[in-house]
């Protein structure tokens, strides 16, 4: 009887669960939404296969460098904070006057066949002059707008590759000769780049061998000397002509003169001249195809005699000092290698003659080319022997006559000659040119 009633007893029990199963299922679906009211997210309905649906798509985290949950730091400190550079140091310079306001419309407009006028000022009609005859490849040296030893020489070159009487006077002859470079204006605008500030500079050009001896190179010392040399002019006249422009700063627009390109005849001899201060530079057929002013020798010092040839040629060389065999530069007593670079005693080209020590080269300061003596070597501007260095090859023939010394400098004390040293190459050579061994 006790068996009968517990085994009710349970059925009851049962019923009652699964008559109340259907009534707390609907009362579970009826509960209240609470992801709608308390703002979170539904879960996700579970399905009759078993699993879970595709769920709400969230947007990914910005990528901060570091783990994606991480917070950010501020601001200030999401970034080092470093003290700005400082600024690069730039070369003391005077101030100079402009030139008048129209004096570049003088130049461009200046008639053919008009003659200087006699003063000591820039003259539109002489750099009109200095800039054809730069054209013509009869170097008048720098491009200042003044008149001088080096224009005329320029005139009587010019002379002399027509086969002209060279006297060095300016007529009507130089003018219809000049007519053929004469077909585009004198002075022309350029745009400073990049590349034209980005150096590297030495402001402060050391004038001591020993100082000098310690920079990596010797450069020019700012964007000035630079575009002076490049389109052959005074540095003083570009900055009177520029009298606002910063030529440090990319974009600037300057007015410069047009030389024009470079000379391609090649040379087959060279003659230089003590008496006019000269390089001369012929063809095959005694032609004259280029001519330069050059500084020659000194009485101390003077350059070669009779004929010589040239051996090496170098661009861009280090400059080798040696007291023992040359000249003493102030307390250097020791031997000194100086870095290449356009401020080189040797400027950016050597060009070595089968003398020992003796060269043809380029100059740190073009404005003194037939003004100052030479240690026995000839000395041109910069851009001059950067054009002869394409134009001559190892084997030309040099030939200097009228050894007097320069006529525009007082002679020099005689020295004790330095005791004779058998030609070397230099340190450093690697057999396919010969550096400067020893300068002159």
């Amino acid at each position: 009887m006790l068996v009968t009633l517990s085994r009710v007893m349970r059925t009851s029990s049962l019923a009652v669960l699964c008559c109340a199963a259907p009534a707390l299922a609907q009362e579970w679906r009826e509960q209240p939404d609470y992801g709608t009211q308390y703002g979170y997210e539904p879960s996700p309905a579970y399905d009759q296969r078993g699993g879970y649906g595709e769920g709400p798509v969230y947007p990914r985290p910005e990528v901060l460098g570091r783990d994606p949950y991480e917070v950010a730091p501020p601001d200030a400190y999401a970034q080092p904070q470093t003290a700005p550079a400082p600024a690069a140091p730039v070369a003391r310079r005077a101030p100079v006057s402009p030139l008048p306001a129209d004096f570049i419309e003088q130049v461009n407009a200046a008639p053919h066949g008009a003659m200087p006028a006699k003063s000591d000022k820039p003259d539109p009609v002489v750099v009109m002059l200095q800039v054809l005859l730069d054209r013509a490849h009869v170097s008048p040296g720098v491009i200042d707008g003044r008149q001088g030893g080096n224009l005329t020489k320029a005139i009587s070159a010019l002379q002399s590759m027509h086969n002209l009487p060279a006297n060095g006077k300016l007529g009507p002859d130089i003018w219809d000769i000049l007519q053929s470079v004469a077909d585009r204006p004198v002075m022309m605008d350029y745009t400073i780049t990049e590349k034209d500030v980005a150096g590297p500079f030495v402001p402060d050009m050391p004038k001591d061998y020993a100082e000098m001896a310690q920079l990596p190179a010797l450069s020019y010392r700012d964007p000035i000397e630079a575009l002076a040399e490049r389109f052959h002019m005074d540095e003083t006249f570009l900055r009177r002509l520029n009298p606002d422009a910063d030529f440090n700063m990319p974009g600037t627009i300057i007015a410069v003169v047009d030389v024009g390109p470079n000379a391609k005849a090649k040379v087959a001899h060279l003659v230089a001249d003590a008496s006019t201060r000269q390089l001369l530079g012929y063809n095959e057929d005694w032609d004259v195809v280029v001519a330069y002013p050059a500084t020659i020798g000194s009485a101390a010092l003077p350059s070669p005699s009779g004929i010589h040839a040239v051996k090496a040629v170098a661009e861009n060389p280090d400059y080798w000092y040696r007291p023992q065999v040359n000249f003493q530069q102030g307390d250097n007593t020791k031997a000194l290698r100086l870095p290449g670079g356009p401020n080189n005693p040797v400027g950016t080209v050597w060009i070595g003659l089968d003398k020992p020590t003796y060269g043809i080269h380029g100059s740190p300061e073009p404005s003194k080319i037939d003004k100052t003596n030479s240690h026995g070597c000839l000395r041109l501007t910069n851009w001059d022997a950067q054009e002869l260095v394409k134009l001559v090859k190892v084997g030309v023939d040099v030939e200097f006559v009228d050894q007097t010394p320069t006529a525009s400098i007082s002679p020099a004390p005689p020295q004790p000659a330095a005791p004779a040293q058998p030609y070397e190459a230099a340190g450093g050579y690697d057999g396919h040119q010969e550096m400067p061994p020893r300068l002159r």
